[in-house]
């Protein structure tokens, strides 16, 4: 029984959860997008109304205390239960129109959607998309905290409480300037590209570690100084003569219609890829729907860009 009789609110427990998370009031504050005294102010109204002392506070940090690290798990299940009421409440009110915040990667958004959304939409007019672009790791923990409802990324799962279903997969190309020596052969050999100077995009991209992998394994020179912010910056350095690079089979496929600048070429006896997935929640509302998403995303894919990119059917 509460001592003021006073029920903790879904902020509070919200609070609460983000305190656990980051040990850090400040870091917390931050994440909630609310001011420190106030973050405070709510967890000590909170304690007051449980009776409980949740944090041990010292001048080196913030640690639970074993009455907050027994509750930690209780009350991340009632912030998930709030959100499946509200993601229920959503889609009875939205009737036969549901619209789903779907995110995706900006390295893939712009060169698959134009492909997909459109038919998509023939197919299933009821549906609606409110797209937004994010880093793969931005997106999975946007999804696992209820900013996505659905996200396309080349990460595969890690966490249980995501279900995820391959799409497709998209090889990456090797492309150099029309004047590289490299220049005319459809396909070079890994110790041709050793020693090679290998543009990419800014760390922030999961893109730029599978090409830094990639030189890491044929010896290629990865360059930190002259990185680019989006596909398009990347392929002008190359054209620039600043180096060569590596991009995804579907920029090419949609930007690369007159190449000239560019030649575009393969690894011989090492095929490069990448997979795209489709996940959401295990415990979204709209699961079934989301299994039917997927077969038509992969149908409209083996209609429109089987030459771009392999499907992968069940």
């Amino acid at each position: 029984m509460l001592l003021n009789g006073k029920t903790p609110s879904i902020n509070q427990i919200r609070y609460f959860v983000a305190v656990a998370k980051y040990l850090s009031f400040r870091q917390a504050a931050t994440s909630l997008g609310i001011s420190q005294p106030t973050l405070t102010s709510q967890i000590n109204a909170l304690e007051n109304s449980l009776d409980l002392v949740l944090f041990e506070r010292s001048r080196t940090g913030t640690l639970l205390s074993p009455q907050g690290k027994a509750l930690l798990e209780a009350a991340e299940e009632v912030l998930q239960a709030n959100h499946r009421f509200n993601e229920i409440a959503r889609d009875l009110a939205e009737g036969e129109v549901v619209t789903f915040r779907l995110g995706i990667p900006p390295t893939l958004g712009p060169y698959l959607l134009p492909h997909i959304l459109p038919e998509l939409h023939q197919r299933k007019p009821g549906l609606r998309f409110y797209v937004r672009e994010a880093a793969p790791q931005a997106l999975q923990h946007g999804l696992l905290h209820g900013e996505y409802d659905l996200i396309i990324s080349p990460l595969s799962s890690e966490y249980s409480q995501l279900i995820t279903e391959p799409l497709f997969n998209e090889p990456l190309k090797f492309v150099v300037p029309s004047d590289h020596k490299l220049a005319g052969n459809a396909f070079v050999r890994p110790e041709q590209i050793a020693g090679e100077k290998v543009l990419t995009l800014e760390d922030r991209h999961h893109f730029h570690h599978q090409v830094q992998h990639i030189c890491d394994e044929i010896g290629a020179d990865l360059q930190r100084d002259y990185e680019g912010t989006s596909l398009d910056t990347l392929r002008q350095m190359v054209v620039m003569g600043m180096g060569v690079a590596f991009l995804p089979g579907l920029y090419i496929h949609s930007e690369l219609h007159h190449p000239e600048a560019l030649h575009v070429c393969e690894i011989e006896g090492m095929p490069i890829e990448r997979q795209h997935s489709l996940a959401w929640r295990n415990t979204a509302p709209g699961r079934k729907t989301f299994r039917e998403i997927t077969s038509v995303i992969r149908d409209i894919i083996g209609n429109r860009l089987s030459t771009a990119v392999e499907v992968i059917n069940d």
